[in-house]
């Protein structure tokens, strides 16, 4: 019995994984849903409507950078249309720029886990400047709805 649910969770983890690898848009849509929900919560503490809390702040950075690693590789030109993509054609015109502009913000919010996270002013400026790098990227390589 034991066997049989180990085998089928086995299953779902690996069917899971097959399908998100198969809808990158879907993936970068995830992806993108995690980095929106981080922001939230780094603009309430940014703005005095939540408390300050060191590690919520470590975990929003990471969150930052794990996406900003994972972001590149979901959009192969298969991907280009669907599934409400807002992804604009510059990407494939400037992937170079598009690449550089992830590794930026890995970089920097890398850092920021390390070291934004003392007190309230120091996120606050790391937040600023994090963030900065994701309304450029929109900007240049996102279709405006």
């Amino acid at each position: 019995m034991i066997r049989t649910v180990l085998v089928a969770a086995g299953l779902v983890v690996t069917l899971s994984t097959v399908i998100a690898q198969s809808d990158p848009i879907a993936e970068r849509r995830n992806t993108m849903k995690g980095v929106g929900a981080a922001t939230r919560d780094g603009a309430a503490m940014a703005k005095g409507e939540a408390a300050f809390d060191a590690s919520k702040s470590e975990t929003i950075f990471k969150v930052y950078a794990a996406a900003a690693q994972k972001m590149p590789g979901l959009f192969p030109d298969t991907a280009k249309t669907g599934g409400e993509s807002t992804a604009g054609p510059k990407i494939w015109e400037d992937p170079a720029g598009f690449k550089a502009g992830f590794a930026k913000l890995e970089t920097e919010a890398t850092v920021a886990a390390a070291s934004a996270t003392k007190d309230l002013d120091s996120f606050r400026s790391a937040f600023g400047n994090v963030t900065k790098n994701c309304g450029s990227c929109h900007e240049v390589y996102r279709i405006k709805k």
